[in-house]
């Protein structure tokens, strides 16, 4: 039965359809993280076992990518009210699926970035923006809840994707592996959206309604980059996630040498366990948090992780700073649009999430090549990441700052 038939309107009841939608994009996000975030790790790593390219070549594809793909997520807010849930998130699959198979082809740098191209569109159809945007759709009192839940699938694509593409390279090889996970998610997506994604809530719809005869989402924008506290919450967020993607994109490849590609593996995938446990245990207490205190707490909980990691060869010890990195990385995703909700204007909200997402997203995208460059100009991971730790700090000072809500 199609989910638009049901009229149950209570999103505390577990009967509620808007429940239904949060299952859908649990697995969106398995597969949109696991292939496009955590799937990078694997790539840089496998990229250059292959071909012997350079990680700062390889990682610049992932900044291109990270860029190709800011520039289409500040828009899925206008792409869903004009197209509806539904063929967004079906486009969003179908284009993931895709750039999967380019990427297991690559034999060439210029083939990368295709690649990376496709990949962006696939990106922006199964990320933070697709799935916050979705689900404002079906919740209101709830939203908070329902994000993090649902994103708890961003972690489960590391915990299983990378585990699962090593694996499954050691046994198709590197194109095999990357066709196996395409055909996969078209597979199980596809169905999944078009039986149970329908028609939001009326009473939803209706605060959608009544933004229309606001501001535009241009109007919305502009006057968000003249907020303090929109800019203290963007820029913050956007100097750690550059630290954050640009390590964990490195973090097989650095551990690699240190422990083995089995158990830098397994550290990867303890470090997205983590981040459900984190993103798990927030979900019932965020809403009653100081959510800016709590954003500058999980950032110096990270660069304290760094420092374990950059110093210490103790296999141990690397596992357990990887597991206290981990523990605020599901957070990190949620927390931005959780403030947002708090903070602003919920007529605006799908439009600055995307906005946040957008600015945050151009801003990581040079994670990972500045990371590469450094490491190959220093010759170790050191410097980048006393680098990434810097930034870290900064951010923990930044977020505090608040500004006048109202946007």
């Amino acid at each position: 039965m199609d989910a638009s038939t049901h009229t149950s309107t209570d999103e505390t009841s577990l009967r509620y359809d808007g429940w239904r939608i949060v299952v859908v994009c649990f697995l969106l996000a398995t597969f949109g993280w696991g292939l496009g975030f955590y799937g990078q790790s694997v790539y840089v790593a496998e990229l250059q076992r292959m071909h012997g390219w350079p990680a700062s070549l390889i990682s610049s594809g992932t900044t291109f990518f990270y860029l190709a793909g800011a520039g289409l997520v500040v828009f899925v807010s206008e792409a869903i009210k004009a197209f509806g849930p539904r063929a967004c998130l079906v486009a969003g699959t179908c284009a993931m699926a895709a750039a999967a198979l380019a990427v297991g082809q690559v034999r060439e740098p210029w083939q990368l970035y295709l690649a990376d191209a496709v990949l962006a569109f696939g990106w922006a159809g199964t990320s933070l923006g697709m799935i916050t945007n979705t689900l404002g759709l079906w919740f209101d009192k709830k939203r908070g809840m329902a994000i993090s839940l649902a994103l708890n699938g961003a972690s489960f694509g590391g915990i299983a994707g990378v585990p699962l593409l090593v694996a499954g390279i050691g046994f198709f090889g590197f194109s095999g592996a990357m066709t196996a996970a395409a055909i996969a998610m078209v597979v199980l997506m596809v169905p999944v959206i078009l039986i149970f994604v329908g028609q939001p809530p009326a009473h939803i719809e209706a605060v959608a309604l009544s933004a229309a005869g606001g501001p535009s989402p241009t109007q919305i924008r502009a006057r968000a980059l003249r907020d303090l506290g929109f800019l203290s919450v963007t820029i913050a967020f956007a100097l750690v996630l550059f630290a954050q993607v640009g390590f964990i994109v490195h973090l097989i490849a650095f551990l690699d040498q240190v422990i083995g590609r089995e158990r830098a593996a397994l550290a990867m995938a303890l470090l997205t366990a983590m981040a459900v446990v984190g993103r798990v245990s927030f979900s019932f207490v965020i809403d009653r948090l100081n959510q800016r205190l709590a954003s500058a707490l999980s950032f110096v909980s990270q660069a304290i992780a760094l420092l374990v990691i950059i110093n210490l060869r103790n296999e141990w010890a690397l596992v357990a700073a990887c597991a206290l990195f981990g523990f605020s990385v599901g957070n990190l995703i949620t927390l931005p649009a959780l403030i947002v909700q708090r903070e602003f204007d919920p007529r605006s909200f799908g439009v600055l999430v995307s906005l946040v997402t957008a600015i945050n997203q151009i801003t990581y995208a040079f994670g990972p090549g500045v990371v590469g460059l450094l490491r190959d100009v220093s010759g170790s991971y050191a410097l980048p990441f006393y680098g990434c730790i810097a930034l870290e700090l900064i951010a923990a000072v930044l977020v505090m700052i608040r500004g006048r809500p109202g946007t």
